[in-house]
Parts: structure tokens; sequence; C-alpha cells
């Protein structure tokens, strides 16, 4: 498996070569400052990898590369974002980079209610807390319907718990759940979310996924021609948010898609995070069923608070939380076994520690939610040792 690591370009706050020194192999980033629906260009692509290589690794996979809300509504901007889609496509071949992650949640992309939240040890994680949720959906946002999209018992949990929340902690809340996609300069505003809210309000599950299979039908082959690998991240939490729709929330969601568009350039990034927040998710029979069309991976854990769907859960260390990361990483071993009596060149699986907790002088640092460089490093070394224990002879995984 090929270690690599998210750099968000030269505002990040942790380096490149603090991935070097963390014993990142490669990086994954994007061009966050080009508005969506535009081309990525063949200069900013070689801006950012001569930045990249400025501090002593590759820039070798993208994510992402965003999909505008025209596209995911059949907008009339649509045609021309796929458009310029698929010229980004071509612009990063042409750079070498062969391998693209991308997301198809609409209006929120990853969402907590909590940016740092203070863990037991002491650490700061992010959470998502249902009924924090509930109090914005419902008293903040005071979205139509909203009420009739929760349990009574969260509902009464959710007015129980306003009085808690001044003027200046309503602005948090919603500050974090309008934040975007990590890295991004858009941020959401409470009439903005209406807006955008309001344009789904005809979309169901399944015509938001018939528009991303069109999508698919549109950019795969194109990915396909050039040798790449796109990969869709699944929903973040798995699960309906604000009356929209989420369709790549579980193993059915991914096989739907992937027989639709049956080309092996369309493929999935396994976020053992994202779709380990479901405890009807199996994580490592998701890797042995989907394992060929496995692009990407995400290792990280969540601690659930409950078992239903949905439910809070906050971001645990890499080896505690639900998902039984040996048990992945084995599987995931097991696939690239399999790639390499086929022949496949894409053999060695990407992957790379995603979150991690603020510990020690992250505490200072004010990195990326979510990104913090020591979190991250303790997160690469723990999975490196499961790899390192897998792959000795003993245990056969070689």
């Amino acid at each position: 498996m090929r270690q690599t690591w998210r750099w968000f370009g030269p505002v990040d706050r942790v380096s490149v070569e603090d991935a070097l020194q963390a014993g990142a192999e490669g990086i994954v980033s994007a061009l966050h400052h080009v508005p969506t629906g535009d081309v990525w260009s063949l200069e900013e692509i070689r801006k950012r990898q001569r930045e990249t290589r400025a501090g002593g690794l590759e820039w070798e996979l993208v994510e992402s590369i965003p999909v505008s809300e025209a596209i995911k509504t059949g907008g009339a901007e649509a045609v021309a974002h796929i458009a310029a889609w698929n010229t980004s496509l071509e612009n990063l071949a042409h750079c070498g980079i062969r391998t693209v992650c991308y997301n198809f949640m609409p209006v929120l992309d990853w969402t907590r209610t909590a940016l740092r939240w203070k863990a037991g040890t002491g650490a700061r994680a992010m959470r998502f807390d249902l009924v924090d949720f509930a109090v914005f959906d419902l008293f903040i946002l005071k979205r139509d319907g909203a009420a009739a999209a929760y349990p009574d018992a969260i509902r009464a949990a959710a007015e129980t718990r306003l009085p808690e929340f001044d003027t200046d902690a309503r602005d948090a809340l919603a500050a974090n759940i309008g934040a975007g996609l990590p890295g991004s300069t858009e941020r959401y505003s409470l009439d903005d979310l209406r807006r955008l809210i309001g344009i789904y309000a005809d979309i169901d599950a399944g015509k938001l996924r018939k528009r991303l299979i069109d999508f698919l039908s549109e950019v795969a082959p194109v990915a396909e021609r050039l040798g790449m690998r796109l990969c869709c991240h699944p929903d973040d939490p798995p699960w309906p948010l604000l009356g929209l729709p989420r369709i790549m929330s579980t193993e059915a969601d991914y096989a739907a898609v992937l027989d639709a568009v049956d080309l092996p350039a369309n493929g999935v990034t396994l976020c053992t995070g994202s779709l380990g927040a479901r405890a009807d998710n199996d994580l490592p029979g998701m890797v042995e069923r989907l394992g060929p069309r496995i692009h990407f991976v995400h290792l990280r854990n969540v601690s659930r608070e409950a078992e239903t769907v949905p439910c809070s859960f906050f971001e645990d260390e890499h080896l505690a939380g639900g998902a039984d990361m040996v048990a992945v990483v084995a599987a995931l071993l097991k696939e690239e076994a399999r790639r390499k009596q086929e022949g496949r060149v894409d053999c060695n699986i990407p992957f790379r520690p995603d979150h991690g907790q603020d510990i020690l002088d992250d505490l200072m640092r004010s990195a990326q939610p979510g990104y913090p460089a020591i979190g991250r490093l303790k997160g690469l070394a723990e999975i490196r040792g499961i790899m390192r224990a897998l792959e000795h002879p003993q245990f056969g995984m070689t």
C-alpha cells in the first residue's frame, strides 16, 4: 500500500516537508483556489507540482475536482461544467497525475457540528452531534419540514439544549456546518443554505443517482482513454441531511453506480471513517467485494455513540473506534496480492491517514481542522505498523 498525505497547498500550516518526515511517499492535493466549474489549467497544475517537489515529494493524487451543484441538479451550466471537468482530466493526465477523488454530496460536503471538540484525553477532534445538528436545523436554519426529519426524542433533546446556544454559539455552529469542502474558501450563509436546499426540492435519491450516472457516463470514458482512475468518496456522514438526498452511503449505493457505468476507471474511494459512521457497513467485506474498483483509501476511525442511523460520533484515534483497522488493512493487502497476480499496473493501492486528532504541538499550530501534523503522523505510524506486521513472512500476507 502506498502511503500518501493530504496537503492543501502553500497556505497549509502542515508542510510537504512535514509529510516527508512523517513517512509519506506521495502527496494528495487540489487546486482549491480555482472556482468550481472552471478548468484546471496546465499552468496551475504545474505550479502545484513545483510547490510539492520543492518539499521533496510528488503530487500523485487529486482530491478533489469539485462537482458543481449545476451538475448535481441538472442546472443550465451543467454541460459547460462537465466539459471543464473533462479538460481538467486531460491536463492532469498530461502532467502525469492519474487518480482523481471526488464526491457527489448535495450542498453540504463533509459535515461536523464541532471542529475541535475536546476528547477525554485532552486531544481535539471533529464531532457530529445529532442533537446539535437538530438544534441548527430546527431553530437556527428553521428549515421548512425539519421537524419530520427527527424522532420525538431528538426533537425534545434539541429543544432542551437550545438555551445553551447564545448568539456566539449559534454563529459558531452555523459556521461549522456551512464550512464546505476542506481547503475550500467557499462558506455557506444561512440564506445560501436555504436557497440551495430549495433547488433540491424536487430531487430525490433516485434523481440524484441518475445525475451521478449521467455525469460518470460523460467523464469515465475520458478517464478510461487517458489511463486515469476516478474514485467517488462516500457521503460524510452517510445519511440524508437537511432534507437533501445522499446516495453514496452504503455498499449497495456503490454497487449500483459501478454497475451502471461498468468501466475500470469508475471506482471507489473507500473511507473507513465516513462509511464507518454506519454500523451496518461491513468494511472488510466491502474491501473484498468492491476491491477491484477501489482506487484510493482513506483510513480513519470514528466512535459511534449509538448503533442507529443517524447517530452522533466523533473522530477517534486510528486504532480506536468502530472500524476494525487490522481487518481492513488485511483485506486491502489481500486485494493488492490479487492485483499483482493479475499483473495490474495499479497493484499498489494508495491510502492516506485521514483526519487525526490535534495532539501535542498540533494544539498550537491551528492547521486545517482534521488535518494536524502530529495526529496524522501518529495514525500513519499505527497503520504502517499493521502493514509491517501483516506483511511479515510469519503471517503469510506476502
